[in-house]
């Protein structure tokens, strides 16, 4: 017997909503055996971010060796990176461990508003880990900056899509968590075609009315890599991500954490069943 194996690459939310903590929940949820590399620790809650502390990028590849070099991995989540010498180590070090998928969330900006990442490691990011995803997850904002023009409906979005799939990825999934429509969210899957064209499936599920909102993001991107990580195909693992999240914030927008954006509710297939705490 063997576990199926996920690795996240990212930093820690002490608030336990996002980031590495988001990740490992999810990892779990999901059937898989998570392991974790910690580019920054931050100091955050429902709230905000108050303090962000990079770790040194030279201990960060010790961390990826160390796992990899042992335990190995089925798949592969970038969170927050921070900075462009933590970027250029990390695609170092995903180039030496090449072969499983890797899921890139382009982590830029915190829900609540607070930069995570430095705006000269932009450019890293697009050059140095794009071209070696297998899938990129950018928000609106988030494609924006990647392209350097506006992206803010959905309009734009295939198109946007598009052309991020030009900067290397294999495939873009653009979402749309900030168009204005009150009653839908959109989000559009570009990738190529096993006849090497370039197609485009858009998603579409009702928008939650929950203030719980605190890494999705980070969430989603992780939902994927461990449907990935179990051996679905891209398209499907999209698809079964989609709808973890989308249980997830329904079940956690009745909750109560904290004063600001809550979190989603990870375990809610585990906790809502008869006879478990927290159903």
């Amino acid at each position: 017997m063997r576990y199926r194996r996920a690795l996240t690459i990212a930093g820690s939310d002490s608030g336990g909503g996002a980031g590495v903590q988001a990740d490992l929940k999810t990892f779990a949820a999901l059937g898989c055996y998570g392991m974790s590399v910690i580019t920054a620790l931050t100091a955050q809650n429902t709230r905000g971010v108050t303090g962000i502390l990079p770790v040194a990028p030279e201990f960060v590849a010790a961390q990826i060796d160390a796992v990899l070099s042992d335990i190995g991995a089925d798949a592969i989540k970038l969170g927050m990176l921070h900075n462009a010498q933590t970027i250029a180590v990390v695609a170092r070090a995903v180039q030496r461990w090449a072969g499983p998928p890797l899921v890139l969330d382009p982590v830029m900006v915190a829900t609540s508003g607070d930069a995570l990442l430095e705006a000269a490691a932009v450019n890293a990011l697009r050059q140095l880990l794009m071209p070696l995803a297998t899938i990129v997850t950018p928000n609106l904002p988030e494609a924006t900056m990647l392209l350097e023009r506006p992206v803010v409906d959905r309009g734009d979005m295939e198109a946007a899509a598009r052309d991020l799939v030009g900067l290397g990825a294999g495939a873009v999934l653009l979402k749309g968590g900030h168009l204005p429509d009150p009653e839908t969210i959109a989000d559009v899957l570009v990738c190529h075609s096993p006849g090497g064209s370039i197609e485009a499936t858009w998603f579409e599920s009702p928008r939650i009315d929950t203030p719980n909102t605190h890494g999705t993001g980070c969430t989603l991107a992780a939902a994927i890599a461990a449907c990935l990580a179990r051996g679905a195909p891209l398209d499907r693992a999209v698809a079964e991500a989609r709808e973890y999240l989308q249980g997830a914030l329904l079940a956690g927008a009745s909750y109560g954490l904290g004063t600001g954006h809550g979190p989603v509710h990870h375990f809610y297939r585990l906790w809502n069943t008869p006879g478990r705490q927290g159903s």
